[in-house]
């Protein structure tokens, strides 16, 4: 190989180092910033759980009980920006791929698709708030970052019931979300997330921590997605929009069950255990 063609290939595999280590930090930025999320998301339905819950228990909530930390302005500024590179961690998957053999499918790429469209509105909430413009009433908040979930839901539910065979979209989005549900419970269970990790760089004790908050929190989150579903699916069958309910309505009505407080607190460190769960990915995680 000549000099000019070495050369070449030099700031290629340059360019390629750098592009890569620039989705590494996007990715473990993100799924950090997940993590803050549920870890507040999980705290609060605790303290719901135990009759203590002032604050809507999402991501409302959550942003008004960062706000209220010591510099909670640079706190929210920071978990603004790691959902911003979460979501363009996700938009690399959908143009360039994903590890692992079946990464670069048309499954993968599409997933991705939507993952990147949801974080990039979860980071445009949170930057709202963090600039002012989602200003809260206090539990729940009234717009941009600190909109109440369950108002919004509501909200959205009863436009498309209003539009022809609304209901059949309402119902087939709720049916799709509880299919969401247990296919996030059932992959936590199996421990699919064993594909994703850096098994070789784990210890058997690093191991076993990353099972437990991952089997744990996953069947937690993929219950609460089962749950909210199933509302949306009540509403779209009795014509009733305000039956839709979003995260906070859907924990609190955990507390509603025959077990009572304790299914909501047991769901509630689930989601907890899910936060340090998304730390762990972002430590170990193949990116």
């Amino acid at each position: 190989m000549n000099p000019t063609a070495m050369a070449r290939t030099g700031r290629i595999g340059a360019r390629g180092a750098a592009s890569g280590s620039a989705t590494e930090g996007a990715a473990r930025a993100g799924l950090a910033a997940r993590g803050v999320i549920y870890l507040l998301v999980g705290a609060l339905a605790l303290q719901i759980a135990f009759g203590d819950g002032e604050r809507q228990a999402d991501r409302g909530g959550a942003l008004e009980e960062l706000s209220d930390k010591p510099f909670g302005a640079v706190l929210l500024w920071a978990l603004g920006i790691g959902l911003v590179c979460m979501a363009l961690w996700r938009l690399s998957e959908a143009l360039f791929g994903s590890v692992g053999p079946d990464g670069r499918s048309a499954k993968k790429r599409l997933a991705a698709v939507a993952r990147f469209v949801f974080y990039g509105c979860v980071a445009y909430s949170v930057l709202s708030f963090a600039a002012g413009s989602g200003g809260g009433d206090g539990g729940g908040g009234s717009g941009g970052g600190g909109g109440s979930s369950d108002r919004q839901s509501r909200d959205v539910t009863a436009k498309v019931l209003d539009l022809p065979a609304g209901q059949w979209i309402v119902g087939l989005a709720g049916a799709g979300i509880v299919v969401a549900g247990v296919w996030i419970g059932g992959r936590a269970v199996t421990r699919a997330f064993h594909d994703k990790l850096k098994l070789g760089e784990m210890s058997p004790r690093a191991r076993r921590f990353v099972d437990i908050t991952g089997v744990g929190g996953g069947v937690a989150r993929g219950l609460v997605f089962a749950a909210a579903g199933a509302f949306v699916v009540r509403a779209a069958v009795d014509y009733e929009p305000d039956k839709a309910k979003g995260l906070d309505d859907t924990l609190r009505s955990f507390a509603g069950a025959p077990l009572g407080p304790w299914l909501l607190a047991c769901v509630a460190a689930g989601l907890v255990l899910f936060g340090v769960f998304s730390f762990a990915m972002a430590r170990w995680q193949r990116v």
